[in-house]
């Protein structure tokens, strides 16, 4: 599913984020270290190899909404975005630190004029973070967002299996 808002795309995709090649910049649901992990920082940490953990290390330790940026290392992107979202029932108000984590991305993602970003759904894999209060969170802060927005031209959603990718393409629908 794909929409286009004031010049900006953005989409859903099901697939895999470490293998975004036509995007200058992933973001990594990274953990509070910006160290390898599972998931999406697992996933990340291996296909960029250990470069992107050392030059993360003094970058960290990140806080709930924080987002930090690195070279992208062996990935076929320039950057990694970590964000650190919330965890669901501990780190409050996890809403308005969910909503931190897209805007702080997008934020670095302007001020180092990258046109491309691929997000996975931050919070919902280990952090707990309920798939559809998430989604609903991510796509109103990004509605929000996109009038601002000068460089960034595509902003994708790269959803792990057909479950997330429906929830995410109905609430997508709802908010644009």
């Amino acid at each position: 599913m794909k929409k286009t808002i004031s010049g900006v795309t953005v989409e859903c995709i099901s697939g895999d984020i470490a293998s975004q090649k036509d995007v200058t910049a992933v973001v990594n649901a990274a953990n509070a270290r910006l160290q390898p992990g599972g998931g999406v920082a697992g996933a990340l940490h291996r296909a960029a190899g250990p470069g992107l953990e050392e030059e993360g290390r003094p970058l960290a330790p990140i806080r709930p909404g924080e987002a930090v940026i690195t070279g992208a290392h062996n990935l076929p992107n320039d950057y990694v975005i970590h964000c650190l979202g919330p965890v669901y029932g501990v780190d409050r108000p996890e809403e308005t630190l969910l909503a931190d984590c897209y805007r702080n991305a997008l934020r670095l993602a302007e001020e180092n004029s990258i046109d491309s970003v691929a997000f996975p759904s931050l919070s919902t894999g280990a952090f707990g973070y309920p798939m559809e209060e998430a989604a609903n969170v991510a796509f109103k802060t990004i509605k929000n967002i996109i009038p601002g927005l000068r460089s960034v031209r595509l902003i994708r959603f790269v959803l792990f299996g057909s479950d997330a990718l429906e929830i995410h393409e109905q609430a997508m629908a709802e908010i644009f």
